[in-house]
């Protein structure tokens, strides 16, 4: 059995390739870093007029009807550009309403309801920090949130369920990585006819899209590392042509590649409802992580000195790798979860 891309997602991923290489170059990346005005939202639009993020949404509530699979496609190429958007969000929302029948379906196809996304409290949480809902009553606060800036609903766990409500109060945390913002929010209030007590399948999406990103990234490092390779001159000669830095960019391809496959498997057994499906997307994203860790590090040494530099920008690659690794569960706490999920710990 041969196991690969259809045309359609083929296409699909060119498409979203093509369009992150011109429209988020890494000047666009750098304003936005920089908090220049307007550049987050020029950007936003279009993305949004590529109409992505009613891509898991059932066609007979306005989406395409995808899977998983073709979400991940997605994620990636926009972790190779380290472009800021809320498909990651509205993607998991979509999955964790759009079998429901909840309208709530329809608006993210519409482009009517704009999710955040705070589930980090399913794996970490600081004692000043967790929400509790009592009715459609919502206390306390949650950390590292993503996407919650003009965010209509916000995607929360609390009590072993996963809750919808409408975003309160929040305040900018700030992390590593500048290129996306991170909240601690409140929310107003919680929607008793949005609920879904499947925490672990819908964080496994999460988490499957986070480790895409994360791929993206690492993919974007090695590329950078193989080019820069082959241009810089020392002694005479490119540096690509000494054996141990081939030796570096080998292993670097070498340790990203079968991590694809990984992932694609893990995305396709949550379309497929495989009874492995939880464990693998922990297993593929904790793995995904200590991979990129390795190519983050040995493609900025492949780099020497200009690595550590803005004007070769590898530093916003590097952080969004790092800020990915803790994001969802760091590899040990996801590699736990994945042994409860098979019992082989209490």
């Amino acid at each position: 059995m041969e196991f690969g891309l259809s045309e359609d997602q083929v296409m699909l991923q060119e498409t979203i390739r093509r369009f992150v290489a011109d429209e988020a170059s890494l000047d666009t990346i750098r304003a936005i870093a920089d908090q220049e005005s307007g550049a987050q939202n020029v950007l936003d639009e279009k993305i949004a007029a590529l109409g992505l993020d009613g891509l898991l949404v059932p066609e007979p509530e306005g989406g395409s009807g995808l899977g998983v699979l073709d979400a991940i496609l997605v994620q990636e190429c926009f972790g190779y550009g380290l472009v800021p958007s809320r498909f990651l969000a509205n993607t998991v929302a979509a999955y964790a309403f759009g079998a429901s029948g909840s309208e709530l379906a329809g608006n993210i196809a519409s482009g009517a309801a704009k999710f955040g996304l705070v589930l980090n409290d399913v794996v970490s949480r600081r004692d000043s920090s967790g929400i509790q809902v009592s009715g459609t009553s919502v206390t306390g606060k949650s950390l590292m949130a993503i996407n919650v800036r003009d965010a209509t609903h916000l995607l929360f766990y609390s009590d072993d369920a996963i809750h919808c409500g409408a975003p309160d109060e929040t305040s900018v945390v700030k992390t590593i990585d500048r290129t996306r913002e991170f909240f601690e929010v409140a929310v107003a209030g919680a929607d008793p006819d949005a609920k879904t007590a499947d925490v672990e399948q819908v964080f496994a999406v999460a988490s499957v899209l986070i480790a895409s990103d994360t791929l993206g990234a690492a993919q974007a490092m090695l590329d950078k590392a193989v080019v820069y390779a082959s241009e810089r001159e020392q002694f005479g000669r490119v540096i690509g042509s000494f054996q141990a830095v081939k030796h570096l960019c080998a292993e670097m391809a070498a340790k990203l590649e079968p991590c694809r496959a990984l992932l694609w498997h893990a995305a396709h057994a949550i379309d497929e409802n495989d009874d492995e499906a939880i464990t693998m997307a922990y297993l593929a994203k904790a793995h995904m992580s200590d991979v990129a860790t390795f190519i983050a590090r040995t493609s900025t040494e492949v780099h020497g000195g200009m690595g550590f530099t803005d004007l070769v920008g590898l530093h916003y690659w590097f952080k969004r790798i790092g800020v990915n690794r803790q994001l969802f569960g760091t590899p040990m706490v996801l590699r736990e979860r994945a042994a409860r999920q098979q019992g082989l710990v209490a």
